[in-house]
């Protein structure tokens, strides 16, 4: 499982514990709240490393990337037929600045990079 469907279970996860939490404290029943007051402590601080986790990922990638020794905005045209570009040069990587990789790598426009000139 990746980690953005893993982060997506434990966020579902903790919203259903907080609306146990929520119904037992309107019974008043205190064993229950307690159980579900540390399953959200637990769920919270594993969401917590798997963000972490997930920002190691991507700046490891966007280091990889920014590595590589040849990089240019791409025009319209050529991002209009992506496949093409992406067939005429071998290892390109195309970097949106809306992606989670863009934002992480400050990029404002769409970028290619690759190993060699294009």
């Amino acid at each position: 499982m990746n980690l953005k469907q893993e982060l997506h279970e434990l966020s579902d996860k903790l919203e259903t514990f907080r609306r146990k939490l929520a119904a037992a404290e309107k019974r008043g029943d205190q064993a229950v709240m307690l159980q579900f007051r540390k399953e959200i402590n637990a769920m919270t601080k594993r969401i917590a490393s798997t963000k972490t986790q997930q920002t190691r990922e991507l700046s490891k990638q966007g280091g990889t990337v920014v590595g590589m020794k040849f990089n240019r905005p791409l025009t319209k045209a050529e991002q209009a037929d992506m496949g093409k570009l992406k067939k005429s040069v071998k290892g390109l990587i195309v970097v949106h600045p809306m992606t989670a990789l863009g934002r992480e790598m400050g990029v404002k426009v769409v970028t290619g990079f690759a190993a060699k000139k294009f």
